[in-house]
Formats: C-alpha cells, structure tokens, sequence
C-alpha cells in the first residue's frame, strides 16, 4: 500500500513537472520592449500609436454599446489592456481591447439571465477579474496550444453566426426603437435572433426615417471607404462625419435633433475604481458567471493565437502563445482593477498597429495614452454622437466578420468540416453564444475522434523466409498474431476490445499475440479494456501475449500494474534493432504454452536495407 502511494505520488509529480515545468511564463513585467530603443523607434511607434488611437476610442466606444453597458467601460479597458500587454505579452503587434465578438457573446449572456441583466454594469469587473485568473492559469498550464487542435471551422462558424447576430442587435438603433415592449422592463429584452427578429418585425410601425437614413448612409459610407482606402482610421472619421452631419441637419429636421444619443461623462469616470468583490452579493453570482468567464477566456485565447501567429508569420518573429495568454490574464485583471469591460487581442488595431509601421510593443501603450488623452478632452462631446451612427458603425465591422473564403473552404473540405461549421453556426442561432462555441468545438472533438479511434487489426504469420506478412490462414491454427496499427487512446478502447473479441471467438485459437509495436497513445481506458481481455482470455482457459512494446507503451503497462497482471514472461519489448524479434521470441513462448514445436522459427535480416525500410 506504501509502495503504491508513493509511486503514485513519484509519477503525479513527474507528470506535473512535464506539464508545467517547462512553461517558462515570465511572471513579472517585461523591459524587452526598450532595450536599445532610440528616436527612429520612437517616432515609428508613435505613428502607429496615434492611428491606433484614432481607431480605439470610438471602437471602445461601440463595443461596449455591443456588450450593453456604458461607454465609460469600454474606454477604460482599452487604455489599459493595451498599456499591461506592453509589458506582459510576448507579441509586438498585438493590441489587447474590447472586441465584437467577445462583447456580443457577453451581451447574449446577460440577456439570458433577466436578474443580472439589471446588474450588468456592476459585474463587468467582476467578470473580468474572473476571466484574467482563467487565462492566467491557462497561461501556466500551456492552454494556448491546445488552440492548434481547435478546427478553424469552429471559429469561422462562430463569427459568421456572432456576426448575424450582433447585426441584428443593433438595427433597433437605426429604426430609433426599443425592443422591450411598452410597460416592459429590461427582463423582457428578446433573448434570441428569433425573438429579436420578432420583435423588430412589430415594432416597423413606429420606425423613425432619420436615424434609418443616418444608418445605411453611414454604414455605406464606412464599407466603401474600408476598401478604398484600408489603412487610414475609416471608423473614428465616418462617425466624426456622421454626428457632425446629424448635427447640422438638426437645425431643419426636428427628427434628427431627437434622436437617441449617448451620454456625456465626466474625465473624473475614468479613474480605476477597485470594485469590492469582497460584497456577500456577489457569492451567488460567481457560478452563474463562471461558465461566462470560461467562453470568453477561451474565444479570447483563440483570438490572440490567431492574431499573434498572423502578425508573426508576417515579421519572423517568434511566437509565444501561453505568454500572451498570460499577458492577456493580467490585462484582464488589470481591467477589473480599473472598473472595465473583458478584454482580447484586436483584430483590426492590431492589423493597423502593424500596418502603420510599429516596431516595438511600446506602439501599443503610446495608442493607449493617445486614446486616454482624447477621451480625457472630447468627453463632453460623446453626447453628440447619435447612436444610430455607432450601431450603422458597429454592423458594418461586423460584415467583415463574416469571411465568405473561409466558409467556402470549410464547405468543400472534408464533411467534418462542414458538419462542424454548420453545427456551430446553427448553435449560434438558438443559443446563448458562450454556450455555442463549447457546442462548436465539442462536434469538432467528436468528429476528429471518430476518424482517429479506429485502431486497424491484422492477423499476421511468420512465413518460411522469417519475416512477418498479412495473412489470411494461420500455419498454426492455435495461435493468431494480431497487429495493431494506429491510436489506442480512450476513443478506440471499445473497437479494439470488440475487434479482440472477434478474434476470440475462433475455438481452435488457444494464444494470441498482440503486436504492439506501431500501437500509440495507450491510455487508461485501453489499459482497462486489456485488463478485461486478459480475464476473458484467463477465464476461457486461453493466453494473451503482448510483443514489440515501445518504450512509452510499456511504461504505461507498468505505472498501471499491467505488466504484473498479464505476466512480465508474457510481455516482449520491441527491438530497434530488428523489428520481429520480440514477436519471434513471444511465438516461441506461445508454442511453449501450447507444447508443441510445430514451427521453426528463424528470423533474417537484410543487412543491405537501412533500419527505416525493415521497419
């Protein structure tokens, strides 16, 4: 009992200093970024930083409308995500902010929950602080690779569907209506595209022609200029001009001067406020929002994979994914800190911070001080901004989400891919989007797993030469050599124990030999289905042998008591050297078995064949 607690103990910590031990996460703030910084860089990065600037402020603005809370929230994360990746984050480009997704797939939640929707702006800390502690875990645990095992599908079918709905969400404004019907409360806001599709449908009557006008007219005008000229600030300048357009054409059309607006805050909002989570009302609340902080933690993650590997590919510079995701953690903890929205890795600034010329991660906290000093000086002025122009802004951003190339590819890959981008947009549609990618992503694990779990078994014989061939009768009735070929993890444990089991069922067999040697990936749930094949095989009187056992496979057998349950006599390491040794050497053990002597077996080696063509 001793000896099983300590070898228990002795293999948990090996597997623990294998899992994290080489994460190599810098903990503390980073001065990489200016080591031999001088004026060149400095003047590259404060170009990018001031067009980034141009585009984060009313993008922090937008996106926290999207999410459904006040603008305030979404500038103060912008300013600081993008000042904590400066010094946490491995990437140079990247640039840490609200986004249109997260902030959508926040919002569905909200609405999901009518007795914390009420509550919405006072959890947001919340909520990111949850969400930083998630991605900073993941961050040590090296979550950020399991991204590359994530279909692309997933993620293309989700913001297709994100994008449908975000589009949705925002036409209220452009009818100049409310959702929630008269005598209503925020409880009674729609909860799904169809509900909400419903709702817009009764409330056609009661459309406003000015902020509709305002609407497509700002939206065509963001969507054409966006191609024209890609890499100047489009969205800060098409919503300058739109409210400056509203504005003037207040002064002869009552109906533009009534128009819904956003209102004004004072420089003084933008001070951190630490929230007190402290607060027994916040107890009940933490489970509920955990399932939240985990869907933004992981879409976040994928984002900020994505978006580093782009930009990198495109530099040469190395990419560190998990030290990103730790960076982003802290930002998000940050954020909490400072009163803001969840935070993650920007598609659109981080291309413009690249594409402005950005040189180092400081391009990033210079953006966010501009972007903080305009906020500080035009705070008065946001309640010029008819919401109409920020939602015509916010749908045409959310079109590009919808890549028409991608989906096209995922369509005519393969049928997984199909299935996976057709399941996860349609998930989208009737269902909260925090619980949407988990449906994505778990059919894309299903379908994978179904492909991989098929382990092929052939029965193989030694033929008069000595060397091992498929073969369809067996020299010697009583004994079958079975080959396994492919992955033996917990997806294919029952086809392999029923594919055994057939085998079994030959009356004339008395041993079989299971060929290990190209078998991978053997986990517990293999190992417990050999468990039972070995009492079967026990208790029907017949042997089970085991030959050309690879080093890993092996060590599984042992760490889980196997090898004293099949029998160390009955278990044959595989040789580099030749191949078919251990499985000659496990026939003559079965013909030991058996006693007989019915075969010579002599195993030849073709000296002039290198170790791959024997293998």
């Amino acid at each position: 009992m001793v000896m099983a607690k300590s070898r228990f103990l002795s293999t948990t910590k090996s597997a623990w200093r294998e899992f994290v031990g080489d994460s190599k996460i810098k903990v503390l703030p980073s001065t990489a970024p200016f080591r031999g910084y001088g004026a060149e860089g400095i003047q590259h990065d404060l170009i990018a930083g001031v067009n980034v600037a141009l585009l984060a402020l009313p993008q922090a603005m937008a996106y926290a409308a999207v999410a459904g809370v006040d603008i305030v929230y979404g500038i103060v994360s912008t300013i600081i995500a993008a000042v904590i990746g400066t010094f946490f984050a491995a990437s140079r480009f990247t640039v840490f902010g609200p986004t249109n997704a997260t902030a959508f797939m926040i919002y569905s939640f909200f609405v999901t929950y009518p007795a914390l929707l009420a509550q919405e702006g006072e959890l947001m800390p919340v909520l990111s602080l949850m969400i930083g502690l998630v991605m900073i875990v993941g961050g040590f645990l090296r979550a950020a690779d399991l991204g590359q095992y994530i279909s692309r599908s997933v993620i293309v079918g989700y913001l297709a569907g994100a994008a449908i709905l975000i589009m949705i969400g925002q036409v209220k404004h452009l009818f100049g209506v409310s959702l929630i019907p008269e005598g209503g409360s925020v409880a009674d806001t729609p909860k799904s595209l169809f509900s909400m599709v419903w709702r817009l449908i009764h409330t056609l009557p009661q459309v406003s022609w000015e902020p509709l006008i305002l609407g497509c007219v700002t939206i065509a005008a963001y969507l054409w200029l966006s191609r024209k000229f890609a890499k100047l600030p489009v969205f800060g300048m098409v919503l300058v001009v739109s409210s400056a357009l509203c504005f003037v054409l207040s002064y002869w059309l009552p109906g533009f001067a009534e128009m819904a607006r956003y209102q004004s805050f004072a420089p003084g909002d933008l001070i951190p406020s630490v929230p007190d989570i402290s607060a027994e009302s916040y107890a009940d609340m933490f489970a509920p929002l955990f399932g939240l902080a985990l869907a933004v933690a992981f879409l976040a993650s994928l984002e900020g994979s994505m978006m580093s590997k782009s930009l990198a590919s495109r530099c040469g510079d190395k990419v560190d994914v998990n030290q990103d995701l730790y960076g982003l953690g802290v930002a998000n903890v940050a954020c909490a800190i400072g009163g803001g929205m969840p935070s993650s890795a920007s598609l659109t600034r981080s291309v413009l911070n690249y594409e402005s010329g950005a040189r180092t991660a400081v391009a990033g906290a210079m953006g966010a001080v501009i972007c903080l000093i305009g906020a500080l000086a035009l705070s008065s002025l946001v309640a010029w901004i008819p919401k109409a122009s920020l939602a015509a802004l916010v749908i045409g951003v959310a079109v590009s989400l919808i890549n028409r190339k991608n989906i096209r590819i995922c369509l005519g890959a393969t049928k997984s891919d199909a299935i996976t981008l057709i399941v996860t947009f349609a998930s989208t549609m009737v269902m909260p989007l925090h619980v949407a990618i988990f449906v994505g992503v778990a059919t894309s694990v299903i379908l994978y797993l179904r492909k991989a779990a098929r382990p092929e078994l052939v029965e193989y014989d030694f033929t008069e030469e000595g060397n091992l061939a498929k073969s369809e009768k067996r020299r010697i009735p009583a004994i079958s050599i079975v080959h396994v070929e492919g992955d033996l993890f917990f997806a294919a444990a029952e086809l392999f124990r029923n594919q055994v089991q057939r085998t079994l069922h030959d009356e004339n067999l008395k041993v079989i030999i299971l060929r290990l040697r190209n078998a991978r990936n053997l986990d517990a749930t293999s190992v417990m289905a050999l468990a039972d094949l070995v009492k079967e095989v026990n208790r029907a009187e017949r042997f089970l042998l085991v030959s050309g056992t690879t080093i890993d496979v092996y060590k599984v057998l042992k760490n889980s008591g196997m090898v004293e349950v099949i029998g160390r006599e009955n278990i044959f390491p595989g040789s580099p050297e030749n191949p078919n040794l251990a499985t000659r050497n496990a026939l003559m053990r079965a013909q030991e078995l058996l006693g007989t002597k019915e075969a010579d077996i002599q195993i030849f080696i073709d000296k002039n064949k290198s170790r791959s063509d024997r293998e």
